[in-house]
């Protein structure tokens, strides 16, 4: 009989992988601890296979249960998880459970922020094989829907959170990229030790064959070069290093087994800012491991605009530049938007707190920024620290709709106004590209 599995979480994640463990022929137990809806023809194939959607008491489900696959947004501790693991019940991420099902290559990638960038230009990179490539995980669908019809030759490239990461088992990528590691998601894992430990997941099932790639220039993730089962391969915007991934008077260099590559120089991309170098130098590591020529990786490069919501260029209107990072989701993302401009910003932030650390951030807001407009839970606190950092001229307001207003009623040339909020989007918004495409289309409605 086939296993009876318990998917706990009906998001994007779950959804994806119930279907696929349903076509699979496993019997599903699609789980929401409230009441939800579901595709009707998902539904459909849950019931065909003995299985379907539950809402409510979820361990009166566990007797039947055999093992349960965890969505991101479901922490892997939690009353029905813990429950579980007391009757033996296998208990993984839908990472865990993709990766389980699928035979081909897999480059993953993780850090606090960089990931989309890097992955979806990993991604670019790989579809230069002649082999079938596919993108998942934290970006686009579920991992377990993208591998569902690729074969032992194909290669993934996966974004994977730190939540994706802390249910893994057997998870083992033929690469693995660390990007860096800065406060983030302390409400879920509470210390910094344990969210590091969920990053370093993505290696600890490697083979002295593999490869795991680590930023030279962050010191927490350099550390871990020293726990890789696997070869360490560095990348660095700072130091010329006898083996890795560096910057060598502004080109791309690749140094590896006694040979030399330039792949490009950085003023030949269309992204700008020191963070997106790391993320072109951390895609080009990944990309050389995975088989992608020095030209195509080039090609890619040379091409690539940057992706949706990351330091994204809406419009000039009045010969004030608008820019979307509603992908900032924490502190350290906005630092890093900020040091890509010279100063003079309007910088508006605010959100939902997670409850990061501030004092650099606010530090950097002092010195480039010439007002600083707070919005969502977060204000008060932010306010505090703002003002405590010196910053001088400080607004709230209500809304989006009211911050843009302010911001268009400040601005003048040659200033700049950057969304980067710091924050989470879920006390105002469903997520963070509802709130990009939100400021985009109020930008859009100024008068020019």
């Amino acid at each position: 009989m086939a296993k009876t599995v318990l998917v706990y979480g009906t998001g994007i994640s779950g959804c994806g992988a119930a279907d696929a463990l349903a076509k699979q022929g496993c019997r599903v137990l699609l789980y929401s601890d409230r009441e939800t809806e579901i595709d009707s023809g998902l539904r459909a194939l849950l019931q065909q296979q003995g299985g379907g959607l539950f809402c409510g008491n979820g361990e009166a489900l566990l007797a039947e249960v055999e093992q349960i696959v965890l969505s991101p947004g479901i922490p892997l501790a939690n009353p029905l998880t813990d429950r579980a693991s007391q009757l033996g019940i296998e208990v993984i991420s839908e990472v865990e459970a993709a990766y389980r099902s699928y035979d081909g290559h897999i480059i993953g990638i993780t850090g606090t922020n960089g990931k989309t960038t890097t992955t979806t230009l990993v991604g670019e990179m790989l579809q230069t094989l002649p082999v079938p490539t596919a993108v998942g995980g934290n970006i686009g669908q579920a991992l377990s829907k993208e591998v569902e019809n690729l074969g032992p030759d194909a290669w993934l490239a996966a974004e994977l959170s730190s939540f994706q990461l802390e249910g893994v088992r057997e998870f083992r990528p033929d690469v693995a990229v660390i990007l860096n590691l800065t406060p983030d998601h302390l409400d879920r894992h509470h210390t910094m030790a344990a969210y590091g430990e969920a990053k370093c997941n993505i290696f600890k099932k490697q083979r002295p064959e593999d490869i795991v790639i680590l930023n030279y220039d962050d010191p927490i993730v350099r550390s871990w070069g020293a726990l890789a089962p696997s070869r360490v391969c560095w990348f660095s915007r700072r130091e010329q290093l006898n083996q890795g991934v560096y910057l060598n008077g502004g080109n791309f260099t690749i140094a590896w087994d006694r040979q030399l590559y330039t792949v490009c120089h950085k003023k030949e991309l269309r992204i700008f800012g020191g963070h997106n170098e790391e993320n072109v130098l951390a895609a080009i590591a990944a990309c050389f491991f995975a088989g992608v020529t020095i030209e195509n990786m080039r090609r890619v490069l040379l091409d690539f605009t940057g992706v949706e919501h990351r330091l994204e260029y809406v419009m000039t209107v009045n010969g004030v530049p608008y820019y979307n990072d509603s992908k900032a989701t924490n502190p350290d993302s906005t630092i890093k938007a900020l040091e890509a401009f010279e100063g003079h910003i309007i910088l508006l932030a605010g959100g939902h707190d997670k409850m990061t650390p501030l004092e650099p951030m606010m530090k950097l807001v002092q010195a480039k920024t010439d007002v600083l407009i707070l919005l969502g839970e977060a204000k008060e606190r932010f306010y505090e620290a703002a003002a405590a950092a010196g910053v001088s001229d400080i607004r709230k307001a209500a809304t989006m709709d009211e911050a843009v207003e302010l911001a268009y009623k400040l601005a003048a040339a040659p200033q700049v106004v950057l969304l980067s909020p710091a924050c989470s989007s879920y006390d105002m918004f469903e997520n963070f590209p509802a709130r990009g495409r939100y400021f985009k289309n109020l930008v859009a409605a100024l008068p020019k």
